[in-house]
Parts: structure tokens; C-alpha cells; sequence
């Protein structure tokens, strides 16, 4: 008699190669199975909490747990839960928040403009909202100071498709700031210009204190600028305009974004570029 198995029993077993492995398959809805132990035939209709409900061509529905014991199509699996939907790619953002416009390109400036007070301030606006600007075509330009605000708005002369936005520092009750944006508001071209501001004595303040590590800005007393005076409390160089400048940029570097503003400065620009982008049929 022929010896089937050799000389070790263990090393050619006839039955298991003819034996069909179980393959892992994730359970989807519609997919049909057969139960191996009672013979139930049926499209899955739900996946939930490690159960699927089959319901075959009778419309019957029966519940089975995910897992092993099913046949498709005649061969074994394993069910596995269902593949996780890929996740919805993030909304890309600019850093005010907006939604970003890719590869959008700069739109023809159009005729409203918007003034802020100093270089400071411009360079904030354009790191912050620089890609909406861009979008809606909307120039920004910076003042110096606002003391001949009402003469500059004249030479403007803003009107219809063409309005004026000014922001500017310290805008709060009996300034020299707001008297001026009173005086403008008066003036003939009122209803073409919008002066709003915040009410920090300077745009630096406007930055969240803790992003260069404070719980609030330090208080200068009116007798020394405001710039040299948070720098000398702070211990940073202050001797001339250079380290004045060095030190706005070791703040401005801070900003990551729109959450990294007070929302008093927030508000009042998203104020006035509505205000310069308004249709023009006003």
C-alpha cells in the first residue's frame, strides 16, 4: 500500500489543500451574503454598532453580527466594519477667516478705497486681510495721521462706485480722533465716507497681549510715546525709530491670523470693506 503521507504525517495533508481560506472583507450596504450556519440569504441593509440586518428576496429582514461565518458568492469571508469614509478635505481659509478662492487673481482695483493711519497699521490690514482685499479689489493706503483727514477726503472726493473707508487709532468719546470723524461724517461727502476705529491707542495694542507673552499691554503714561514706552516696560531696544520698527515686526510675526486680533479691530475693518464693495446703485 502506497503511504499517502511519507514518512511524516504532518508534512502533506491532502484535505488541506483543498481547503478555501476565509478572506476579510469590509461589510458594505447591498453586498449579498449567505449565513453559513442557517442558510439565510440576504442583501445587507444596515451596519451599525458591529450588527447588519440582511433582508432577502422575500422582503424578511433578519439581524447577524459582523464578523466571521458568511459566504459571497460561494467563498468564505470575515466581515470587517465598513471602510470609513475619507474625510472631507478642511475648507482652506485666508487668515481672516474667509473662504479662500484658489488660484484666484487679483481683481482691477476698484475706485473705493481704504485709508489707515499709519504704515503699522497697513502692514497688519494686508497680512490678516490681504487675500479678501485682493479678491474684492479693494486698495489700501495708509495716512501718516489723520489731522488733515477732512482735506484728504476732499481731494478723494469720494461718490457713488467710488466710497472711502478710513480706520483709525483711538477712536473714542471726546478724542481729537473722533471729533475729526465727525467732522468728516458732516461733511459733503458723508454718505461716501466711513470712519470707523478702534479704540487702542495704537494698532500694536490691537494684537492679543498673549501672543508676545502678556496678560494685558502695558499702561503708558500720556507724557512718553506709546511705542518707546511699551518697549522700555517690556525690555526690548527702544533708542530710535529702527528698534521701534524691529520691534513691531517681532510683533506683527505673532499674528497667525484673524484669532490673533482683538475683535474690536476685527469688526471695524470687515466694517469697512462691506461698506467699500456695496453695490454702487446707492
Amino acid at each position: 500500500m502506497t503511504d499517502r503521507y511519507g514518512m511524516d504525517v504532518l508534512a502533506d495533508n491532502p484535505h488541506q489543500r483543498t481547503r478555501v481560506r476565509a478572506t476579510e472583507v469590509p461589510v458594505e450596504i447591498g453586498m449579498v451574503l449567505e449565513d453559513v450556519t442557517t442558510g439565510f440569504v440576504g442583501a445587507v441593509v444596515r451596519v451599525e454598532y458591529g450588527r447588519m440586518d440582511l433582508e432577502d428576496r422575500q422582503g424578511r429582514t433578519r439581524g447577524f453580527p459582523v464578523g466571521p461565518g458568511y459566504l459571497v458568492d460561494g467563498k468564505p469571508v470575515i466581515l470587517t466594519p465598513p471602510r470609513k469614509a475619507p474625510a472631507a478635505a478642511a475648507t482652506a481659509r485666508t487668515a481672516s477667516g474667509s473662504v479662500a478662492v484658489p488660484r484666484m487673481r487679483a481683481r482691477t482695483a476698484i475706485g473705493g478705497r481704504i485709508y489707515v493711519e499709519g504704515r503699522h497699521d497697513a502692514e497688519l490690514v494686508e497680512q490678516v486681510w490681504g487675500d479678501d482685499l485682493r479678491v474684492e479689489g479693494v486698495v489700501v493706503e495708509y495716512l501718516g495721521g489723520i489731522d488733515d483727514l477732512p482735506a484728504l477726503v476732499a481731494d478723494f472726493a469720494p461718490g457713488q462706485g467710488r466710497r472711502l473707508g478710513v480706520l483709525v487709532d483711538h477712536l473714542v468719546a471726546g478724542s481729537k480722533e473722533t471729533r475729526i470723524a465727525d467732522e468728516v461724517r458732516r461733511g459733503p461727502y458723508g454718505s461716501h465716507a466711513l470712519v470707523v476705529g478702534h479704540p487702542y491707542v495704537d494698532i500694536w495694542e490691537a494684537v492679543k497681549p498673549a501672543r508676545v507673552g502678556l496678560r494685558t499691554w502695558p499702561k503708558i503714561p500720556r507724557t512718553i510715546s506709546w511705542k518707546h514706552g511699551v518697549c522700555q516696560a517690556l525690555g526690548w531696544p527702544h533708542t530710535d525709530q529702527a528698534d521701534i520698527a524691529r520691534a513691531w515686526q517681532r510683533i506683527r510675526s505673532t499674528v497667525r491670523d484673524w484669532n490673533d486680533l482683538e475683535p474690536a479691530l476685527i469688526g471695524r475693518v470687515e466694517e469697512l470693506i462691506d461698506f467699500v464693495t456695496a453695490p454702487t446703485d446707492d
